[in-house]
């Protein structure tokens, strides 16, 4: 296992750590975060999906004061970004983070819209004061974002023991894989969230609508073939980046898509609503699919959408 010590915001850190305290009692929980780059122009590419991702304060607070498991990383508009994670990213409002990215950048303009750097935590967990670590010994100050360790590390091991006595446990958390993402296959991954989820199905389609291969960003959703609500999960497979009217009508049953994944259009349309003229135009035809295979439909999951859902 690799681990990466990344330069943390102590406003960012202190916002999660209280948030996590006060979910339980609304009956959510803190299951992931964004860790925003302001500066957006570089893909985060130093770990894998489930390796351990460490937070550590700016000098003088030289602690590792929590952490997380990396699941994806991605570039996007803040706007997007806000909308997939809400005060997951760090922050109470938009503005708010609006204006931190601004302070970043030294960018006056406050209508700027900004692109990010966004990585995407699984399982985050936050150390109480009297429980931070210090920080590796060969941690230079002059580091500005972050630095990678191996499991031989001895520092690395260092940390970790540390955090078994903090936690109480042989190690962090990590929980069981949840469905396939990207790279080579690995026997533990995080759980993915809901917003990891949109992220990842969104990057997954190359930000295309797998029906219409519309490519404006704003417009595209992240649809669950099998809902949450029935028993789906977040899951790769179990999602199809779809513009945003042909979501709605893939969730009321009006469209599907079969598990030879040719998208088919109920004849209710046209019965309800004496309309329908563009989406009969596209039934029969073969939807756009990712170019990983593990990165396609469940035919499985296709097969419940057409059974349970569609309308006929």
């Amino acid at each position: 296992m690799k681990a990466y010590v990344a330069v943390t915001d102590k406003d960012w850190f202190r916002f999660l750590s209280d948030l996590r305290k006060r979910l339980p009692a609304t009956g959510d929980d803190l299951d992931e975060v964004n860790f925003w780059q302001p500066g957006g122009n570089r893909l985060f590419r130093t770990v894998a999906p489930g390796d351990l991702f460490l937070f550590k304060l700016h000098s003088p607070d030289n602690y590792i004061v929590g952490g997380g498991f990396f699941s994806h990383a991605s570039l996007l508009p803040a706007t997007l970004a806000w909308e997939a994670f809400g005060p997951k990213n760090g922050a109470a409002t938009f503005d708010e983070m609006h204006r931190r990215i601004a302070k970043y950048r030294r960018v006056g303009d406050a209508r700027q819209q900004f692109i990010i750097g966004c990585i995407l935590l699984q399982s985050p967990f936050f150390l109480e004061s009297s429980a931070w670590i210090p920080a590796p010994t060969d941690f230079h100050p002059n580091i500005v974002q972050g630095k990678t360790y191996d499991d031989q590390s001895p520092e690395l091991r260092r940390v970790l023991d540390a955090l078994t006595i903090a936690s109480g446990a042989s190690q962090p958390r990590l929980t069981e894989i949840d469905g396939p993402m990207f790279g080579d296959p690995v026997s533990i991954r995080p759980r993915l969230g809901q917003g990891t989820f949109r992220v990842l199905i969104t990057d997954t389609y190359e930000r295309r609508c797998a029906v219409t291969q519309e490519r404006t960003l704003p417009t595209l959703e992240a649809a669950h073939i099998k809902p949450v609500a029935e028993g789906g999960r977040h899951r790769l497979d179990n999602g199809l980046l779809l513009r945003s009217d042909v979501h709605r009508l893939f969730d009321a049953g009006y469209v599907t898509v079969t598990p030879g994944y040719k998208f088919r259009v109920s004849t209710r349309i046209k019965k309800e609503f004496d309309n329908g003229e563009e989406y009969y135009s596209l039934d029969g035809s073969q939807i756009w699919l990712p170019r990983h295979v593990d990165g396609r439909p469940q035919r499985e999951a296709l097969e419940w959408h057409g059974d349970a859902v569609f309308l006929g």
